[in-house]
């Protein structure tokens, strides 16, 4: 445990987690009207700059008293093939031409900054950090423990939680294939891609639950209280929620991708490639539909060749050429301020549980 003493219950009044969504999404706004509400607040430091999270994280503090966490991305092998890359950069070129902006460098690493980001974050440090697309070795979780900082590994199947369990994690995310946005895989599987490939929520908690002993945070489409109840009641001890706090008013997601969640023209979802390289679960528009089966694993390559076009639909007005990450539930999202959201969930939570409690002596 990071410091002898903390737990996850006490990070929080609620178990609600805000999902660190990268992309400007999770902004300190975001964050620390959840904490203050008490929820857990989440930044997201993935393709930040290490002085912008620096920066992030004194905001943040500046707006709340209450806990709140940093993800991290891990860094990712380079290892990507450069035929197919330049493959799909000619496909894109119809893209740079249409939107009148050059496709990205994806000479740019594959780290992330993640060792600049842990600095920061050993020399001054905040309550939770979490982890994505892969688990820290011992050492650093030992140092962020030693820290004081509770850890959180993103974990997507049973062999990556028994990794994570013994690599020292005080805690996992589980993450269901229906949850919008990256999946967290530690190594990208090459068959993953629009097919839905993955385990559901409620059947990877339950399955992790008997695999391991640590508490566990469930991610994956959930958007009411009685989901949250379902998956207490699934053996976790917290639910985190990304695609049900993206629409509000604090969050830093474009208002086309807010708008886009509950628009009649996108009705579902799939896993893609299209803008990234690495499965992610995102709003059927066309970018998706065109460029969906022919995107190669190549993350964050494609995420940089990518990221002029997706700028440049946004300043366009035009969402079938962006990346809107949502998951399955993006239907059911509400337009409320990030304190009322939160609070709306936690009586939903109460409400459903005093329901089975009355049923269950009955």
């Amino acid at each position: 445990m990071s410091s002898g003493q903390t737990t996850l219950s006490e990070l929080s009044q609620y178990p609600i987690v805000q999902a660190p969504m990268a992309g400007g999404a999770a902004c300190p706004e975001l964050a620390a009207a959840v904490s203050g509400a008490g929820g857990l607040g989440f930044l997201a430091a993935g393709y930040k700059t290490p002085e912008a999270m620096y920066e992030e994280i004194r905001r943040t503090r500046q707006l709340t008293d209450g806990s709140f966490g940093v993800n991290l991305f891990m860094p990712q092998p380079a290892n990507a093939d450069a035929a197919s890359l330049a493959v799909y950069r000619e496909q894109l070129a119809g893209e740079a031409s249409w939107y009148e902006t050059p496709l990205g460098d994806t000479d740019q690493g594959t780290d992330d900054a993640f060792d600049a980001k842990l600095a920061i974050l050993l020399d001054d440090p905040v309550p939770v950090v979490s982890f994505a697309f892969g688990c820290p070795r011992r050492p650093v979780l030992e140092a962020l423990a030693k820290a004081g900082t509770f850890t959180v590994v993103t974990v997507t199947s049973v062999n990556e939680a028994r990794a994570a369990e013994w690599a020292g994690a005080d805690a996992l995310c589980v993450q269901g294939v229906e949850a919008g946005g990256h999946q967290s895989t530690h190594q990208d599987d090459p068959q993953l891609d629009g097919t839905g490939s993955g385990v559901g929520l409620l059947a990877l908690v339950t399955q992790v639950r008997e695999a391991v002993r640590l508490p566990l945070v469930a991610a994956g489409g959930l958007m009411r209280g009685g989901q949250i109840a379902a998956v207490l009641a699934a053996g976790a001890q917290a639910a985190q929620l990304g695609t049900a706090y993206l629409v509000c008013p604090e969050s830093g997601a474009n208002v086309l991708h807010k708008q886009a969640m509950t628009n009649p023209l996108f009705t579902r979802t799939e896993l893609t490639r299209a803008f990234s390289g690495r499965p992610a679960r995102g709003l059927v528009n066309r970018f998706l539909h065109e460029h969906g089966p022919y995107a190669p694993p190549a993350y964050p390559y494609v995420h940089y060749l990518t990221a002029g076009l997706r700028k440049a639909a946004a300043k366009a007005g035009d969402p079938q050429g962006m990346a809107l990450w949502a998951g399955q539930g993006h239907r059911l999202a509400r337009d409320l301020p990030a304190a009322r959201l939160t609070e709306v969930l936690a009586a939903e939570l109460a409400a459903v549980s005093e329901g089975l409690s009355a049923r269950s002596v009955s």
